[in-house]
C-alpha cells in the first residue's frame, strides 16, 4: 500500500513536534542505554522496549510508537503530537487507530552525521522491521538507515557541485547526503512506494531540490548528465527461482551480479566530464575468476572510458552470503523455509560456478579530458572508520591528478610533508637495537599500515615541508651509503603511492 502523498504543512508540524519532543539520537541513547542501543541496532529490540516500558514523556512515547512500532495509547500519541494531532499522523500514512489505540504503520528515526559541513541530525521514515513486523518482510519493504547505507553515505565525496544523481533512492538517505553537496539532487527508484518515502523525508528535514523520478536503472535520467550520481543499489545476489523472495530493496532483478557490471557500464553515459559515480557493490569470483578481475573487466568494457577506484572490503563463501540475506529478511535458522531458501541460492551459485562472493566499494569518474589515468583495485579489509572517508577519496583523487602530471623529474623537485595523522611504530627484538619491523599508520583515511624499510622511513621522516625529496633522497643515500640513482629509482614510486594514500602531502 502506497503512503498518501505527503502534505507539506503537516509534515512541518510533525517536524516541529519531534524537535519539541528532543527525538533525537543522543536523547533516545540516554532513555534505553548503550547495550539496548546496540543489540536494536542488531535486530533486537525487547531490551529497549523493556527500557521504555511505562515512559509517559513526548519523546517516550514517540520513541516507542515510531522508534520501536509499538503501539500506544490515544491519549499518549495525542499529547505527543500536539501540533500535529492524531488526524495529521492519519493523513501522511503513518499511524492508524483501533480500539484507543494508536498502531505505527511506519518506522520513524533520528540519525546523525558529521561531514566537511558539520554535524546534524535527520528523521528518517521507512517501513516496519522485521523486528517491528515480528516475521518476514514484505517484498515492498522500504528500508531503513542500515550499515551498508550509512557507509555510502559516508563515502561520498564533499566538494561542491551542481547536480546530482541518485540511483534506487529507497527511504531516500543517500539523496539528503547528496544534497548537501549537490544544488539540486534527482532521485529515482522502481519503486513508487519508496519515492513517497524520499519525499517525505526530503520535507521532514527541510530539504529543498530533490526531485524524484520513477524507474529502472538510468531509463529515467535517459540522455541527461550529473556531476555525481550515487547509488547503494539493489546488489543483493539473488535466485531467480520461484519461492525466492524478491525484496524491492535488495534485488535488483538480474542474475547474479548482473545489476553491479550493468550499472558500471551504463553510467559513464550520465557522467559530466569530470564527474564521479560511487556505489556499493557484490561481486562474483567464478571458476578462478576473482571478482576483482570481473569488475575490471566491466569497467574496461564501458563504452564511456572511465577513472576507477575499487575496493574490496569483504568477500564470503556461498553459505556464508546466502545466511547472510536469508537472515536479513527475517526467515530464521531451523525453518523449513529457511532451508528451502539456503538451498535455492547454493543451487544457483554452482550454476554458475560461484566460489565467493565480494563486497565493496566503487569509485568512477569520466575523465576531464584524454584517456583515463586510474585504475586501482585493491584488498581492504581491515577495519576501516568510515567518518572522514569522503574528504579522504576526494583528497586521493586530487593527489593522483597532481601526481599524473609530474614526472620523476617534477616529483623529485616536489617539497612534501608528513600527515599530522602519520605515527611511526618500530619493533625490535630483546637486545637488539636496529629495529626488525618499521611501520608507517595512518590515523585517518583507510587506517592503512605499511612496512618499511631504513631508506622510507627515514624519508618520510625528513619531510617536514623544507627541502625536495630529491635533496632528502640524497642525503638518506650518503648516509647509509648506497647509490643515489639507485635509491632513487626504488624510492620515488613508493612517493607516489605515499601520496595518493594520504600519508604525505605537498607542502
Amino acid at each position: 500500500m502506497l503512503l498518501p502523498e505527503p502534505d507539506a504543512v503537516v509534515v512541518r508540524s510533525l517536524a516541529a513536534d519531534l524537535a519539541a519532543a528532543g527525538f533525537r539520537t543522543e536523547r533516545l541513547r540516554e532513555l534505553w542505554g548503550d547495550a539496548a542501543d546496540g543489540a536494536l541496532g542488531r535486530g533486537h529490540a525487547l531490551p529497549a522496549r523493556r527500557r521504555l516500558a511505562g515512559e509517559s514523556a513526548p519523546v517516550g512515547v514517540i520513541a516507542r510508537l515510531f522508534g520501536l512500532g509499538d503501539d500506544v495509547t490515544a491519549e499518549e500519541a495525542a499529547s505527543a503530537f500536539p501540533g500535529t494531532g492524531l488526524a495529521g499522523l492519519e493523513a501522511l500514512g503513518l499511524v492508524r487507530r483501533e480500539a484507543g489505540r494508536v498502531l505505527p504503520l511506519v518506522l520513524v528515526r533520528p540519525q546523525a552525521f558529521v561531514d566537511d559541513e558539520g554535524a546534524g541530525e535527520w528523521w528518517v521514515a521507512s517501513d516496519l522491521d522485521e523486528a517491528a513486523l515480528g516475521g518476514p518482510l514484505p517484498e515492498d519493504h522500504v528500508l531503513g538507515v542500515g550499515g551498508a547505507s550509512l557507509t555510502l553515505a559516508a563515502l561520498q565525496l564533499t566538494d561542491h557541485v551542481s547536480r546530482a544523481l541518485d540511483v534506487g533512492a529507497g527511504c531516500g538517505i543517500q539523496s539528503l547526503r547528496a544534497r548537501r553537496a549537490a544544488a539540486a539532487v534527482v532521485a529515482t527508484d522502481v519503486s513508487e512506494r519508496a519515492l513517497r518515502f524520499t519525499r517525505l523525508n526530503a520535507l521532514l528535514n527541510g530539504v529543498d531540490a530533490v526531485e524524484t523520478r520513477l524507474g529502472d536503472m538510468f531509463e529515467p535520467v535517459r540522455g541527461e548528465r550529473f556531476a555525481r550520481i550515487v547509488s547503494n543499489p539493489p546488489f543483493v545476489i539473488t535466485p531467480r527461482t520461484t519461492g525466492v523472495p524478491a525484496y524491492e530493496y535488495r534485488d535488483g532483478g538480474r542474475v547474479g551480479d548482473g545489476l553491479v557490471a550493468e550499472f558500471i557500464g551504463g553510467v559513464g553515459e550520465h557522467l559530466e566530464p569530470g564527474g564521479t559515480a560511487q556505489l556499493l557493490g557484490n561481486w562474483e569470483y567464478r571458476d578462478g575468476v576473482s571478482g576483482l578481475d570481473r569488475a575490471r573487466a566491466w569497467v574496461e568494457a564501458s563504452a564511456v572510458p572511465l577513472d576507477a577506484w575499487i575496493v574490496e572490503r569483504e568477500v564470503l563463501d556461498p553459505v556464508a552470503y546466502a545466511e547472510l540475506w536469508i537472515w536479513d529478511a527475517g526467515t530464521l535458522p531451523g525453518t523449513p523455509a529457511y532451508d528451502a531458501l539456503l538451498g535455492a541460492w547454493l543451487d544457483d551459485f554452482a550454476a554458475r560456478g560461484v566460489t565467493q562472493v565480494g563486497f565493496g566499494y566503487v569509485l568512477l569518474r569520466r575523465p576531464a579530458a584524454g584517456a583515463p589515468t586510474l585504475a586501482r583495485y585493491e584488498r581492504v579489509v581491515h577495519p576501516v572508520s568510515d567518518g572522514g572517508l569522503g574528504a579522504h577519496l576526494g583528497r586521493a583523487l586530487a593527489a593522483h591528478d597532481r601526481l599524473a602530471a609530474l614526472d620523476d623529474v617534477a616529483l623529485a623537485a616536489s617539497v612534501l610533508q608528513v600527515a599530522p595523522d602519520v605515527t611511526e611504530a618500530r619493533h625490535h627484538l630483546p637486545g637488539i637495537e636496529a629495529p626488525r619491523i618499521i611501520e608507517l599508520r595512518q590515523g585517518g583515511g583507510f587506517g592503512r599500515v605499511i612496512e618499511a624499510d631504513p631508506a622510507l622511513a627515514a624519508l618520510v621522516g625528513a619531510c617536514d615541508g623544507d627541502l625536495s625529496i630529491g635533496v632528502l633522497i640524497a642525503a638518506i643515500a650518503e648516509l647509509l651509503e648506497v647509490d643515489a640513482d639507485a635509491l632513487r629509482a626504488d624510492l620515488l614510486p613508493r612517493v607516489r603511492e605515499l601520496v595518493f594514500t594520504g600519508f604525505l602531502d605537498v607542502a
